[in-house]
């Protein structure tokens, strides 16, 4: 199996050079992820359950879809293609940005940009990426970060803390 090649970047978010990713998580070297929220008519968002096999957060409820931006790839482009790796969704119209995140050791030192859209579903979810996903009510995700914030990954914390 091939493994995946990250631009490494620095802390202005410039590329300096490429790495594999085993390299770029080992050494904790600053590379590029996207975060997809899918909302629906109804404004209930999407969150998917981080498969167990996972390398990092397993188990853990994180947004709609996430992922690392391939080298030479754009956010935007790492964003719809993510969508159609993890949940299956084609999105018609260009996603709207909601925000950049920092790279930090909250975020496995990912800068990450946060990217909406809408559909009602239902996705298909890729099984190595997804063990199950549903639609929460935001009043849902409150409560249970409140009450559980153990059960969600680091950087959706951080994400939802933004909205």
């Amino acid at each position: 199996m091939n493994e995946d090649i990250f631009d490494v970047v620095n802390d202005d978010d410039e590329i300096i050079g490429r790495e594999l990713r085993s390299v770029v998580h080992a050494r904790g070297l600053l590379h590029r992820a996207v975060h997809v929220l899918v909302y629906n008519a109804a404004g209930q968002l999407f969150l998917q359950k981080r498969s167990m096999t996972k390398d990092n957060d397993p188990g853990l409820w994180d947004s709609s879809c996430s992922g690392h931006v391939d080298s030479g790839e754009s956010y935007a482009v790492a964003a719809e293609r993510e969508l159609m790796e993890e949940i299956d969704l084609l999105v018609d119209e260009p996603m709207e940005e909601l925000f950049k995140i920092e790279a930090s050791a909250g975020t496995g030192f990912e800068f990450a940009v946060i990217y909406r859209t809408e559909s009602e579903g239902p996705f298909t979810l890729c099984p190595e990426e997804i063990d199950e996903g549903r639609w929460f009510t935001p009043e849902e995700i409150d409560n249970a970060l409140a009450n559980e914030p153990e059960k969600f990954s680091p950087t959706f914390k951080i994400v939802w803390a933004r909205l």
